[in-house]
């Protein structure tokens, strides 16, 4: 602890993991504390089983039916990885890639009249799809075609497409596609990139374990925080049972600094224990529901995200979905009604409301930079958009994945890649 850092980052969710290895791969001196004694912070994975039910203060312990505790792995706030998306890239940069393995998720599923229906990926499954007529099939297929081939570096691609100045608007006009087809589109693929998802086997708490065990930053956990020491209102260090570790910036959660952040709002998540696949997603493994919200007369979608037994998180046997959603009323639990219906039977549910925080400043008065709280989407984009904009604002530089190379180049040398 004393010493002095160039970071300091408290908590150990995705987004402060993944500044801090960015941060050390760019040749900062960084410590990195949670006052838990596991990874994750709020987005932790619950193994075994007795203890998500210990955790949701349930009277009872896990019938037998449910297999061996730990067999289980409950990811919180799960979430999927888009394949083509910022966070492999960032993943791939931190080349903690290598410590990982995925696996491609099997469907992606929109709710439509009251019944769900694959959504296309494919120009096959664009033909074959009941979502659409017969020429918004053939225009899909063909904007299919389009973005699958694709290439920022191949002008002949392009198809008078600017990647610079043309908005993905202007992209769904130039093929003519309806407005339900540009919805369905745009909440499962967003920035058309990412076809398909995956999702990190064991659970994601298996990215913040594979970041710490690369980088030389100095990794404590079960480390309480008792005060972060300011000077002239600029953060100079923290305060951790009676020792101080001195630092330039702080990186943290909204839970370390509750003055700084204000509730931006709350998402309702159930996590849902199946003992069968979710009806009409052909006995899908893994996959990902979304009800739009003009299908519900809502102003916010409702996710599903279902993973099982195939991933290693549950028993043989047995499906873990969970549903979330921003809350909009006085009864959260109504509002997620529609996808719970998807979903029967279920065996057992674990309901949860949390509050979303938002920093009050940019921290560049202070350099103490908070992350935002994980909101209710299936995927890491808007997490990823957060990691971009704290980075951006601890070192006044955008993130450039091109120039970041350069960098571990300059800190490592190009051999050690």
């Amino acid at each position: 602890m004393d010493e002095e850092y160039d970071v300091i980052v408290l908590g150990t969710g995705l987004t402060e993991c993944i500044l801090s290895g960015i941060m050390s791969v760019n040749g900062k001196k960084v410590l990195h504390m949670d006052r838990n004694p596991y990874y994750g912070g709020e987005s932790s994975s619950i193994t075994p089983l007795e203890e998500l039910y210990k955790r949701f203060s349930l009277p009872d312990t896990p019938p037998e039916s449910m297999g061996r505790g730990r067999d289980w792995n409950v990811d919180l706030i799960p979430k999927f990885l888009m394949a083509n998306g910022q966070l492999v890239k960032m993943l791939l940069y931190t080349e903690v890639t290598r410590y990982l393995d995925f696996k491609v998720v099997e469907g992606s599923f929109v709710y439509k009249g009251g019944k769900i229906y694959k959504v296309p990926s494919t120009e096959t499954e664009a033909l074959a799809s009941n979502l659409m007529g017969m020429f918004e099939k053939r225009r899909f297929r063909k904007f299919l075609v389009f973005v699958a081939n694709f290439d920022e570096n191949d002008p002949k691609t392009f198809e008078g497409v600017d990647p610079k100045t043309t908005t993905m608007r202007d992209v769904y006009k130039k093929f003519d596609l309806g407005q339900d087809v540009i919805d369905f589109t745009e909440q499962h693929h967003p920035s058309s990139t990412g076809i398909p998802r995956v999702y990190c086997y064991y659970v994601l708490k298996q990215i913040p374990m594979g970041l710490s065990a690369i980088y030389g930053g100095t990794y404590m956990l079960n480390k309480p925080v008792d005060e972060i020491v300011m000077e002239g209102g600029k953060v100079i260090g923290v305060k951790s049972e009676g020792e101080v570790a001195r630092c330039k910036q702080l990186i943290c959660d909204p839970s370390y600094i509750p003055d700084r952040v204000r509730k931006a709002g709350q998402v309702i998540r159930v996590i849902c224990i199946l003992s069968h696949p979710i009806k009409n997603t052909n006995d899908a493994n893994s996959c990902q529901i979304i009800i739009p919200q003009n299908q519900v007369n809502r102003n916010s979608d409702i996710y599903v995200c279902m993973i099982s037994y195939a991933h290693n998180v549950a028993a043989q046997g047995k499906y873990i979905a969970i549903v979330s959603t921003t809350v909009e009323t006085s009864e959260p639990e109504n509002e997620i009604e529609p996808a719970l219906e998807l979903l029967e039977p279920i065996d057992q549910k674990f309901v949860a409301i949390s509050d979303l925080y938002e920093p009050t400043d940019d921290g560049t008065e202070s350099q103490i930079f908070a992350s935002r709280s994980y909101d209710a989407t299936t995927h890491f984009e808007t997490t990823c958009n957060d990691i971009k904009d704290i980075y951006k604002r601890t070192t006044g530089s955008d993130f450039d994945f091109e120039n970041m190379k350069r960098k571990q180049n300059d800190v490592f040398g190009e051999d050690e890649q």
